[in-house]
């Protein structure tokens, strides 16, 4: 046998090797390229408010529905509203559709849609807290983060009941 030369066996052995190879390293990275485009990351308004959410990217913003700030149109189904994590950061909403019946001042909920240039988040769908105890774990290690970064003597609000309601609620 001369240097060099590979029966014709062992070379199309080589070849669907390599194809097979190159073809599964394919398909595993257009996996994970899709599987990258559709995650939604959660952003408190504490880290929206210091740049650290992209704008013009799907992502989810939660945070409690501050008092007062519910703005309806008269004309059509508009709604702009602010939330906030109880301490001095607020994020201005805007949603176009129904809301849920849940939905009001003082609590909790969780926006789908993107941040525009101008800081207003757009939101596609609101989500609010489904019973009095239970409020999303998300927006409850927001607030509670946001409480504990604060060293002010005022009392704040409990989130206790929720978290544990929320653990069992997980568990099932």
């Amino acid at each position: 046998m001369k240097f060099g030369k590979m029966k014709n066996h062992r070379r199309n052995r080589l070849l669907l090797i390599a194809f097979l190879v190159f073809g599964s390293g394919t398909a595993v990275a257009l996996a994970l390229s899709a599987l990258n485009e559709n995650i939604n990351l959660f952003y408190a308004p504490e880290q929206i408010v210091a740049g650290e959410a992209p704008v013009g990217k799907t992502i989810r913003a939660g945070g409690m529905v501050k008092d007062g700030s519910i703005d309806r149109s008269k004309k059509d189904l508009k709604v702009r509203f602010v939330i906030s994590d109880l301490q001095e950061s607020e994020v201005t909403i805007q949603y176009e559709g129904v809301l849920p019946d849940l939905f009001r001042e003082g609590q909790g909920v969780i926006a789908l849609g993107q941040l525009g240039d101008d800081g207003v988040f757009m939101a596609e769908e609101v989500l609010a807290k489904h019973d009095e105890n239970y409020m999303p774990p998300e927006v409850l290690d927001a607030l509670e983060d946001a409480h504990n970064a604060s060293n002010s003597d005022a009392k704040a609000p409990s989130y206790g009941a929720a978290k544990s309601y929320s653990s069992k609620a997980e568990g099932q």
